[in-house]
């Protein structure tokens, strides 16, 4: 809900005067690992009291974590982040609860490499490598109160708690997170017609509360030998609600009520694990992973007008999905260089059952089934690939992956517009070419071109119906997974004590890329458009002001513009950007630990610009801000604990969307009126208390 997450790393000030301090690189210790990684040790954090993997992560300099991509499968790896020189076999943890859960006293140090250079298949450009060992019994906690000025609910129930240890050839880590949101804003909304006319004032107030306690377990097992095995397994809830109190007055003194419910309450688990172990002149790993999902969900609007029956529709389905994988991978090294043969089978399901309600006069709901959104979806789906990675000179290495997908993908029950499922296969080549370079002690560069297959929601397949905004998906079985070509080259410079920079280049060409598309003559739904087209440059950067004088002090600056390309699939004679994407995006956090004492204190600022969305009847623009700005002070060490106070968006960012919605389709339907929401989400205040066990 209102104000959003997003990677706070931040990019360039000062990166001239950083150009003239040669002489302050780190020096790279003299044994573990080689020359050409720079590595952190616990001391480099010592200032900052990290609690866990994830804060000493953070405060690397110039390195911004990115997550694994939502990939068919397991497939490649494709984050920038390991634990152990291994990623994990699971799809439900992301790498920042991971680390998360290992805590600070278990971290040996922190490599950076350039993922070309190791064994693992996919990784690219700069790596982060933790290295921990759990000798003992240890455990953190952390809550984390929130509390808003205008409209939310305060959030209470936000935190974590972990442990961790080992007994002999086992390792065992149990946690209990619940990563829950209290948002709301409220203020007006004006509607005009399509003259320009005003014809409606509203005054609306949104809530959405959200909870996702989740319970987890990773066991880690040493031997027999020199082989590994892990098991992860996790159970989550996640209820959660969306509101919409709207107080709607027409320009003739008439006055009504809307009410809008939007509810779910999923429950998911997973339970995944590997066992590598020796094998002929090489190591066999072999993978398994087994998750589900039980969603009901419901959306109900019901609209009172004085002195008259409440009228209201209800739109509700229950969907059971899962996705079950096993995965071999055999590597070994032959004429120099390390070559890994992997091999995937993937089965994924999902059953939808939707309903579609009218309120009688009684104030009950009276269902009718939805058939167009009952059914269900299967794909089962088989990968391979061999990959071949070398040095080619001192300071080059070449990664080649060479590999294919064969899919079936079946559509189940019986769709309103077919009397028989629907089946289809597909073969997709797909693979890569990475180069790293290390191009001087201080520089380094990376190139990987790239053919994938992109993931798809089984849900899109359906028809939906959205009663918050008066629109409708009428379904699509010709649905089928994007695929693109891709080029990114990364840049690596490091300016020693004084900080570092990266620069991301990213160009994409999309085929059959997913977006809204026409159904039939008056219908839209998620489909594919023939082709499209990404450009994207990422920067962060670090400054420590140390070396200037400035002790204690740091910057760090985040930059990403995206530019995006497709024809409009409802008026080809236009090219518009992708929907609802943040085209623009920057910020910088500025972060003073004060010597000689256990305080710290800082602020951030950032900007965001969202591009227009367009469907069939409708096009707008819907995002928060532009702009969110931040302070915080800290106490590293109350009675052990780390206490931290934030007060967030000081700059009034607002929620926002500005609508235009047709009587007839685009581009050549009337414009039957424009809408413009201008939501207070007010100032919001944190308290975060972090600890060990």
């Amino acid at each position: 809900m209102p104000f959003p997450k997003k990677p706070t790393r931040p990019l360039l000030a000062l990166l001239l005067a950083c150009a003239s301090h040669p002489a302050l690189a780190e020096t790279a210790p003299e044994a573990g690992p080689p020359a050409s990684t720079t590595s952190f040790t616990p001391a480099d954090f010592a200032r900052f009291a990290p609690r866990n993997a994830r804060d000493m992560l953070e405060r690397v300099p110039g390195f911004a974590i990115r997550q694994e991509e939502d990939a068919r499968g397991l497939g490649q790896a494709s984050g920038n982040v390991l634990v152990n020189s291994q990623r994990l076999s699971s799809k439900s943890d992301d790498i920042l609860t991971q680390l998360s859960r290992i805590p600070a006293a278990s971290v040996e140090r922190i490599e950076l490499v350039d993922g070309a250079t190791l064994d693992i298949p996919g990784l690219t450009g700069q790596v982060a490598n933790v290295i921990a060992r759990t000798a003992s019994f240890s455990g953190q906690f952390r809550w984390s109160p929130e509390f808003r000025a205008h409209y939310a609910d305060p959030r209470v129930t936000n935190g974590e708690i972990s442990v961790s240890g080992r007994k002999d050839w086992l390792e065992y880590t149990l946690s209990l997170t619940n990563n829950s949101n209290r948002g709301a804003a409220g203020g007006p909304t004006r509607i005009t017609d399509g003259t320009g006319t005003l014809i409606q004032t509203r005054h609306d107030v949104v809530k959405a509360r959200r909870d996702d306690p989740k319970l987890a377990v990773r066991l880690a097992i040493d031997g027999p030998g020199s082989s590994t095995a892990n098991l992860n397994g996790s159970f989550q809830r996640i209820p959660r609600q969306f509101t919409e109190h709207s107080v709607r007055t027409n320009t003739d003194g008439n006055t009504s009520v809307r009410d809008l419910d939007d509810r779910a309450s999923a429950r998911k688990w997973e339970i995944g694990g590997d066992w590598e172990f020796p094998l002929g002149p090489g190591r066999l790993k072999l993978i398994g992973l087994n998750r589900q999902e039980h969603k009901p969900y419901s959306q109900s609007v019901i609209t009172t007008v004085p002195n008259t029956t409440p009228t209201g529709d209800r739109y509700a389905e229950t969907g059971d999905s899962s996705e079950r994988i096993a995965r071999a991978e055999y590597t070994w090294k032959l004429l120099g260089a390390d070559w890994q043969l992997a091999g995937e089978a993937a089965f994924n399901a999902l059953d939808n059952v939707a309903t579609l309600a009218t309120l009688d006069p009684d104030g009950q709901f009276i269902e009718t089934p939805f058939a167009e959104g009952t059914g269900g979806v299967r794909e089962s789906r088989y990968d391979t690939s061999l990959s071949f990675s070398r040095p080619l000179a001192k300071n080059l290495t070449l990664q080649l992956i060479g590999g294919a997908e064969w899919s079936t993908l079946r559509q189940t029950g019986v769709p309103a517009a077919q009397s028989q499922p629907l089946s289809r296969s597909f073969f997709r080549p797909k693979g890569s070419l990475s180069l790293g370079w290390k191009a001087s002690p201080r520089l380094d560069v990376s190139l990987k071109i790239k053919r994938s297959v992109g993931q798809l929601s089984f849900y899109d397949f359906l028809a939906r119906r959205f009663l918050d905004d008066g629109n409708a998906n009428s379904g699509n079985a010709d649905l089928v997974p994007q695929q693109d070509w891709s080029a990114e080259l990364e840049l690596n410079r490091n300016f020693g004590k004084l900080g570092s920079t990266k620069l991301r280049l990213v160009a994409r060409n999309v085929q059959d890329y997913v977006t809204v598309v026409p159904i039939g003559a008056f219908g839209e739904s998620v489909g594919n458009v023939s082709s499209a087209r990404e450009r994207a440059l990422i920067s962060t950067t670090t400054v420590q002001f140390d070396t200037l004088g400035w002790k204690g002090a740091r910057a760090d600056l985040y930059v990403e513009l995206t530019d995006t390309r497709l024809k409009d699939p409802f008026d080809p004679s236009r090219t518009i950007p992708y929907g609802f994407l943040t085209d623009r995006y920057w910020s910088i956090t500025f972060r003073q630990d004060f010597p000689g004492t256990d305080w710290a204190a800082g602020a951030d600022y950032e900007y965001n610009h969202a591009t227009q969305y367009h469907r069939r009847y409708e096009r707008g623009r819907d995002f928060e801000g532009p702009v969110f700005a931040g302070l915080f002070v800290e106490h590293k060490n109350v009675a052990g604990l780390t206490l931290r106070a934030e007060a967030r968006n000081l700059l009034n960012g607002r929620q926002r969307w500005d609508r235009e919605v047709y009587a007839a389709p685009r581009p050549t339907g009337p414009l039957a009126f424009t809408e413009h929401r201008n939501r207070l989400i007010g100032p919001i205040f944190s308290f975060t208390v972090k600890g060990n066990i």
